[in-house]
């Protein structure tokens, strides 16, 4: 008899790359692929979805490789895990950017293998994403590198000092709550659409951070989300005790961009949950603000100095100052995949506020199942 294989996702846009992952998965077995609803897409990415659960439920049917599909009626980055259950599949399949610990954790319990995919275009294609195919995601993401949290006046209070950021491509569509702007970037897709307009870019930095922030809102958004989002390239934003830095260093050297884009590798963690608060036990002090501040100070002259093992270890001491003013950046699962890279990889740090996301690496070899990066650069 065959065996049983899992795939989830959720499968919109149905290209290319939907066809060559199920046709690989489908050699291990019987396919069996669980369809995220469209509750759940709006959930995890923040938008709804072009095809309908149905339509994506009656193309994905339709493969000759697909034993079973279905939608699942669950929520959140496992929402397949009833059907999980019910079909009790021998084999667990993911491709690389939905390698997450919470799917490896589920299959160690239910003692299921677990096999991660490269992504591989069918031979004489191109390689496609849904993301390359949705025209509303030209607008980027950002990865802040080092020094965040500084743009906060309650943190930078204690000691000024400069946060760094790297505005990136949307080459995989992120999940929302990972730490990579992703509620700045849907402000700044309400307000101009599918593309940045072409205008000079402090002004729309003024324009995106005013909008992301209107008056009387509970919690004010760091400029330096919209600073990676607005400023192509590399950049470094100062902050003396106000939400407005005090000075911006901008860096499309085309050598330094692609020394990040080298060394940096991320790996998907999930999005955090609706009830974490990073902002409960917080332990602000000047001197944790100064070695959040030294370290980014570090990371930003690393960066310029093409200097790979300084800018690993840049990051990762600007990581260690995040967690020793907010301990609940991490949590068990974090630190497990810490554990598994720490070997190989120069340094590490959680994309944004932590609890979900993406763990970045900096390594001098390439991290096995690890996401590249394409930093955005200047449109001449």
């Amino acid at each position: 008899m065959k065996r049983k294989v899992f795939v989830s996702g959720c499968f919109d846009l149905m290209h290319s790359g939907h066809v060559a992952f199920f046709q690989s998965a489908a050699e291990y077995g019987d396919l069996y692929v669980a369809i995220g609803s469209d509750r759940t897409v709006y959930e995890l990415k923040g938008r709804s979805t072009v095809n309908t659960e149905q339509e994506r439920q009656f193309m994905i049917q339709s493969l000759a490789c697909v034993h079973t599909a279905f939608v699942s009626q669950g929520s959140g980055i496992l929402d397949f895990e009833d059907e999980l259950n019910n079909v009790g599949p021998d084999i667990f399949i993911v491709n690389e950017d939905g390698d997450i610990p919470e799917k490896q954790s589920l299959c160690r319990k239910l003692d299921m293998e677990y096999v991660v995919l490269q992504r591989e275009p069918h031979e004489d294609l191109t390689a496609r994403s849904t993301t390359a195919l949705r025209d509303i995601n030209r607008i980027p993401y950002r990865i802040d590198l080092a020094g965040g949290w500084l743009d906060q006046p309650f943190v930078s209070k204690h000691c000024p000092g400069s946060v760094i950021t790297v505005s990136i491509e949307p080459t995989i569509e992120f999940n929302e709550r990972s730490g990579m702007a992703s509620s700045t970037r849907r402000v700044a897709i309400d307000l101009w659409g599918p593309h940045l307009p072409v205008d000079d870019y402090e002004k729309l930095f003024r324009v995106l951070f005013c909008c992301d922030n209107p008056p009387g809102k509970d919690y004010v958004s760091g400029a330096q989300d919209t600073i990676g989002i607005v400023y192509p390239g590399l950049a470094r934003s100062d902050y003396e005790g106000d939400y407005w830095p005090s000075h911006i260093e901008h860096v499309q050297d085309e050598s330094i961009l692609r020394f990040l884009e080298d060394s940096i590798y991320l790996r998907p963690l999930g999005p955090r949950g609706p009830e974490y608060d990073v902002l409960s036990d917080t332990k602000i002090t000047p001197d944790r603000a100064k070695a959040l501040a030294d370290a980014a100070s570090d990371c930003w002259q690393a960066i310029l100095g093409q200097d790979l093992r300084r800018f690993g270890r840049a990051l990762k001491d600007s990581f260690e100052a995040q967690v020793a003013m907010f301990p609940h950046m991490v949590n068990d699962d974090v630190w497990a995949l810490i554990r598994q890279y720490e070997s190989q990889a120069l340094g590490w740090k959680l994309s944004g506020a932590g609890g979900g996301g993406y763990l970045i690496l900096v390594s001098d070899t390439p991290i096995e199942h690890g996401i590249k990066i394409h930093v955005r650069r200047e449109i001449s």
